[in-house]
């Protein structure tokens, strides 16, 4: 069986569990289970805390595991990242009172208070910064007020927090990350089992980002309509029984169906219909 490592609790955890139902995975419904089998699939699945998820994988116990890419590289395991999922995207970023630093090249001889201890170590080291790291579990504002540190780095969404504790973010981000794939450093990219779950997820990714779109239009008007509605190949195109018209169905961006649909309407297209895509292979 394919053995796969997936987030117990934290913002990753439910987002990844209905990402793999909607590719046709049984998930837990008691959050005490641990392990899961999922025989009918050839899938067994492991419930640890996010931030061990590399650890395993790194260490070949595990075929593959759900994580963020901020846990992945803070971790300093032998893993990799082989998919991008698009959920619990975050930026991670160094902040401090006003007057202390602008950039992370004044950080020379301060002390740097953060949950991510690995991956704000490496980033000093890569700007050849000499800073002290110091590790806390959550709530590292708190660390210049209480003189731990002068600087925090931390996971900023809308920086309302930081704001609220008389901090500033300086520099560039640290890193930009979210839910990602990842598997041990060095394994086949080509084993059948991990591409067959790569499909079912990116499937997943494209039914969630698209919708398919029909409409009936007179075919003088075919030309200018499917420019609109391109499809990912080509889209289709029947002839009505009513002379003169023609059923198109296309696969278009979700975001853009309201617009696509109102300019459908403009160049003379009737039953404009969108329905949901709930699994795909390209």
């Amino acid at each position: 069986m394919l053995r796969i490592a997936v987030p117990n609790k934290g913002s990753l955890s439910e987002p990844a569990s209905a990402m793999l139902h909607e590719a046709g995975y049984r998930q837990r419904k008691d959050r005490r289970e641990l392990v899961l089998v999922d025989a009918e699939n050839e899938v067994e699945f492991f419930f640890l805390r996010p931030r061990d998820i590399a650890v395993y994988v790194g260490s070949g116990r595990l075929d593959i595991g759900i994580t963020g890419r901020d846990l992945l590289l803070d971790s300093g395991s032998q893993a990799e990242e082989i998919m991008q999922l698009g959920f619990a995207g975050s930026t991670f970023r160094y902040a401090t009172r006003p007057g202390t630093a602008t950039d992370v090249s004044e950080f020379g001889g301060m002390t740097v208070a953060t949950s991510f201890a690995g991956l704000v170590t490496k980033h000093l080291a890569d700007h050849g910064v000499d800073a002290a790291v110091v590790h806390l579990d959550g709530a590292v504002e708190t660390a210049i007020q209480l003189g731990v540190a002068e600087i925090i780095a931390d996971v900023v969404e809308t920086g309302t927090t930081l704001r609220n504790a008389g901090l500033e973010i300086i520099g560039e981000p640290i890193l930009e990350s979210e839910a990602v794939v990842i598997r041990r450093t060095g394994d086949p990219s080509d084993d059948p089992k991990v591409q067959q779950f790569l499909r079912r997820m990116q499937g997943v990714l494209v039914a969630r980002r698209y919708v398919m779109m029909d409409y009936d239009i007179r075919v003088e008007q075919v030309e200018r309509a499917v420019a609109l509605t391109p499809g990912l190949e080509s889209p289709t195109v029947s002839p009505l029984h009513h002379e003169g018209w023609v059923a198109v169905r296309s696969m278009v961006p979700a975001k853009d169906a309201q617009r696509i649909m109102d300019e459908l309407y403009d160049l003379g297209a009737r039953a404009i219909l969108t329905t949901g895509i709930h699994a795909c292979r390209l």
